[in-house]
């Protein structure tokens, strides 16, 4: 490569390479699978599983973006895992297609009332199951794209109050199930009332705009979730995380502010833009609500702004 080809390199790389679709096999005949596995393994990263159990462990760990699902396995069948994953919210909207030996209308009525969207005979016609598969993930990829532009707000680019809402029941009801610890931090801009009077609302819209940025870039993991909550108000949902770690990870997002020295005259606080954060962690139990978490991590929040704002109250002991 000359100096001409790496300026131009540094100026216009090259477009990341695309992701390739996930693609779950469910059988319990390797045979099966390896003919599957043949068809698919060049464009999409394929995973597999030889039993109901797996593939609903698979699932909910790292959800894949269609499901092949063989109906007549040992212990758990085709139609029960097709039903528990469609009453699941995290994997609820995953396109699955039955994968069956038998010709019987009434094997295919009963797969589309479970909730699959289509059914593959054996033995495969390795175009047409090509083709059934590229229909039914461009299908997903154009509702994954509507979906999210309702869940997303539209002046910061997180996620809205409505998405944070759905999230939270789905990752409390997650939680409850693995019991595991679910943390909540609600965050506030300091004196953000003050940096509108001072700056206008062309600035501080783009104040909110740079925080939000800056609270999603230090949320790295798949699951976690940062929202616009209100206003100047923004929420984090991180499930999973321990306590140590739930601290650690509000006093880097408190630093990562401090850092970007966005000026702010008026603040009381400091020249700069600072929040206010509550941290809350519940290890959900069964009589417990959602709202109870949101509930503490509002009361710490509050008792932050108390004590003086710009730092972070909770210690992260699950509560």
């Amino acid at each position: 490569m000359n100096s001409d080809d790496s300026t131009a390199y540094a100026q216009h790389p090259p477009p990341l390479p695309k992701p390739r679709p996930r693609l779950l096999l469910v059988d319990d005949q390797h045979i099966n699978i390896q003919e599957l596995y043949e068809i698919f393994r060049q464009e999409h990263e394929v995973y597999i599983a030889t039993s109901g159990m797996q593939a609903l462990e698979l699932c909910l760990s790292n959800p894949p973006d269609l499901i092949l699902l063989d109906i007549i396995m040992p212990g758990m069948n085709g139609l029960e895992v097709c039903r528990r994953l469609k009453s699941e919210k995290r994997t609820q909207d995953i396109p699955i297609i039955f994968v069956t030996a038998q010709d019987n209308p009434e094997d295919e009525t009963r797969g589309l009332d479970a909730g699959a969207v289509d059914f593959i005979s054996k033995p495969f016609n390795h175009a047409v199951v090509r083709a059934r598969i590229q229909t039914h993930l461009t299908l997903k990829a154009q509702s994954d794209l509507l979906r999210s532009m309702a869940f997303i707000d539209g002046l910061t680019g997180v996620a809205n109050r409505r998405h944070f809402n759905e999230c939270l029941d789905t990752e409390w009801r997650h939680c409850r199930r693995l019991k595991i610890p679910l943390a909540l931090f609600l965050i506030d801009i300091d004196h953000f009332k003050k940096y509108n009077d001072n700056y206008g609302h062309q600035d501080g819209d783009a104040c909110l705009r740079e925080v939000a940025s800056i609270l999603k870039e230090q949320l790295r993991r798949p699951h976690d979730l940062a929202a616009r909550y209100g206003g100047e108000e923004f929420a984090c949902l991180l499930p999973g995380i321990v306590g140590e770690g739930a601290l650690h990870k509000a006093q880097t997002m408190l630093q990562a502010i401090r850092d970007r020295h966005i000026p702010h005259a008026s603040s009381e606080t400091a020249p700069f833009v600072t929040i206010s954060l509550g941290m809350a962690v519940i290890i959900p139990g069964p009589d417990q609500q959602p709202d109870q978490l949101v509930a503490l991590a509002d009361a710490r929040l509050y008792q932050a702004k108390q004590q003086g704002r710009d730092r972070v109250c909770g210690d992260g002991t699950p509560g």
